[in-house]
This record gives structure tokens, sequence and C-alpha cells, in this order.
């Protein structure tokens, strides 16, 4: 899969596709449906198959810190996107320039001089341009005058319930890890390369595999009953802390795992940490003799824990 950044990158050889656009936020049931569509697509008129996204989101560049915490980061979802059969992803910088785009604007030089789109899917509630004036009836129009056709796909349900990155984000701080596979159609997950820590866990006879999540904001914090899968494949039943560690004064959002039967070195390499039930909430200790002793009550319960 090709990454194709900003206007300016954009060769001869790009133009010509299907595509869809959004911020493809955790890649989740609804997104697949759209990706399907746009490969399906993509293969039968022999052209490629293109993801429009942005950097940062939208809600990140009109609320910054305040905006949500993201499901994946740009990395991961770079890596289900091309899971999808997707063939470029071509991501755009949000920024005031664009922001700033009318609707007209935006279809003339992203869709027809930028990429020269032959067939575009957007969700049903898809907006664009300044002050999202731009909708499907005028990318629909559009269409007609240049050549080009312009589909929308049916919102996605389950339980009843549009599936949508913020039900995602809702149902993970409820710590729901069962309907959020189901909305995501896999596990949620979070990854990074193993890095150095302190080695608290090691002295208190709990060694911890740790993650440097290089975020701001998490969907949740606590501590959990976790799945860890090596570069290797290998799966090992664990427990992990996700947040920033209040009895060691922490600030930056880190992921430590302890791992059941599992003393190997792999530091730097890449692991995949996925999330099956609550322990209970991050807290601040008075000492490290109540944390240690409350670290082996979360093992005890991680290692009897099983699926309701």
């Amino acid at each position: 899969m090709e990454l194709i950044r900003g206007l300016h990158n954009l060769r001869d050889q790009h133009r010509g596709c299907v595509a869809t656009i959004g911020n493809f936020d955790g890649v989740h049931l609804g997104h697949h449906q759209i990706l399907k569509q746009v490969s399906e697509k993509a293969m039968a008129l022999g052209l490629p198959s293109v993801a429009i996204t942005f950097e940062p989101q939208p809600r990140e560049f009109f609320q910054g810190d305040k905006a949500p915490p993201r499901l994946t980061r740009f990395r991961d979802k770079l890596v289900l996107l091309q899971q999808h059969q997707i063939d470029r992803v071509f991501c755009l910088h949000f920024n005031q320039r664009l922001r700033s785009l009318t609707a007209e604007a935006f279809i003339d030089q992203l869709l027809l001089n930028g990429l020269e789109v032959k067939y575009f899917v957007v969700g049903d509630d898809f907006r664009f341009g300044c002050d999202r004036a731009g909708d499907f009836e005028l990318l629909r129009q559009t269409g007609k005058t240049h050549g080009f056709t312009v589909v929308n796909t049916a919102t996605y349900l389950v339980d009843g319930e549009r599936v949508s990155s913020s039900r995602i984000r809702n149902v993970l701080a409820s710590h729901d890890f069962e309907l959020a596979a189901r909305l995501l159609g896999r596990p949620y997950t979070l990854s990074g390369k193993v890095v150095h820590g302190q080695k608290l866990g090691r002295q208190l006879g709990v060694p911890t595999a740790n993650l440097s999540l290089q975020r701001k904001q998490l969907p949740f914090s606590g501590v959990f009953v976790v799945e860890a899968v090596t570069e290797s494949g290998e799966r090992y039943r664990g427990v992990a802390n996700v947040g920033v560690r209040p009895t060691l004064d922490g600030v930056s959002p880190l992921l430590e795992a302890h791992l059941f039967d599992f003393d190997n070195s792999i530091y730097g390499q890449r692991l995949v940490v996925e999330f099956k039930g609550f322990v209970r909430p991050e807290k601040k200790f008075e000492n490290l003799t109540s944390l240690t002793e409350q670290i082996q009550s979360d093992i005890e319960f991680a290692k009897a824990w099983s699926p309701a």
C-alpha cells in the first residue's frame, strides 16, 4: 500500500481511482462496509482503491486536547486499511488552509484536479468543506457534470444502533470489551514497541513489558485482563496497567503488561495487547508494599478470569 502525504506529492500515476474519505478512526464495521464497496468497485473497473484521510483529525484541529481520544494511532490505521485491500492512502494535512476551502473548491482541488476520481463512495453522514457546507447531493450533482459516480453507504447497525467511533469510545469507557470487539470486527488492541522502564516491576517480582503509547489521551485507564501477541505470533495471557502510574508520579500514558509464563527479552520489538476484561481502576497507593500486594491480587484475578 502506498501512502501519499499532501496534494503536492500527487503524480500523474495517482490520477484515476475509486475513492472514499473519512477519519476511519478504529476502522470499525461501518468502515468495513465502505472499504469493501471501494475495493470491489476498484477491482471491477481496473482502478486503484484510495482512502482519503486527515492528520490531525478535524476535531483535533478544532478542539486540541479536548478532542476525543483516538481509537487507533495513524500507523495502526494504515495497517488496518491495507488489510481491506486499499491500494493507496491519501493523507491531507488538516490546517487552516484546508479548513477554509469551500465545498466547491474541495471537490475541484482534491477530487477533480487532484485524484481525478472516477467513483466516489461516502458514508451517509458525510459533510465537507468550510463550515461543513458540502453534502452528498452536491457531490452527486458535481459527479453528473464532470463524469464521475457518487454513491453513499447506508448506516451499519449492531443491536439496532449505529456503529460509530463515538459509540465505540463510550463502550470502551465502560470496559465492555466484548461489545467493542463486535463493533470493531476484532478485539480492541493497543500496540507499540517495548521500551525500557524503571525496572520497578522486576524488582517487585512482576517484570513488565512497557509500551510507550505516544498519546496524550487514551479511551480508558485502569488494570485489565489482556492477551499479548509478540512479533513472532506467540500469545500470552497477562494483566496490564494502562495510565500514568500515579503511585510513581507518572505523567505520560504508559501500558505495562505482566505476561504469565513469559521471561524473554523483547525490548525494541512490537507488542500487540488485546483487552479482555476489567480488573480495577488505576489508583495511587500510599507505598510500594501496598502496590505490591495489590499487583499480586490483580494477577490472581486475571488468572482466574474467564469470559462471561
